[in-house]
């Protein structure tokens, strides 16, 4: 038998929205919830950029990244085609209105997978510099050649 662990209410999930749910280790897990009240959960992760799923319009049995429009499936995870990849899933069960996930895979499952980081400081090599310019309140820069 999974040790299963109450998250939330199912009319805490949105039609057709989502909730994400925090883990001590490891990613966020994004509860989606369909129009007939089905409920699925994947990592809070596009397989492409690392978008935030959560953030995602959710149409029939998957979710489009919000960064990119990547459809990612409930059942499976997986990225529709023409695109690849695959999203890791969540155990997942409403019993008596109360949404569940299991225990042992909160805990264990997708560990290894790591937020998107961005921007150009990430580039081997790189190195930001940001000068900043202070004016007092009310002055303009004077025009060149002045």
């Amino acid at each position: 038998m999974k040790p299963w662990v109450a998250i939330c209410r199912l009319e805490d999930i949105p039609v057709l929205g989502a909730r994400r749910v925090e883990r001590e280790r490891g990613m966020p897990v994004a509860l989606f919830r369909t129009a007939d009240d089905k409920v699925f959960a994947l990592l809070d992760r596009c397989p492409h950029k690392g978008g935030p799923l959560s953030q995602g319009i959710v149409a029939g049995d998957g979710v489009a990244c919000p960064l990119h429009g990547w459809v990612i499936g409930f059942a499976d995870g997986a990225a529709r085609a023409p695109d690849e990849g695959r999203t890791p899933t969540f155990d997942c069960r409403v019993d008596e209105g109360v949404v569940m996930l299991d225990r042992e895979q909160l805990n264990r499952h997708a560990l290894e997978q790591v937020p998107p980081q961005a921007g150009p400081c990430l580039r081997a090599g790189a190195v930001a510099a940001v000068a900043v310019h202070a004016r007092p309140p009310g002055t303009v820069p004077a025009p060149a050649g002045a």
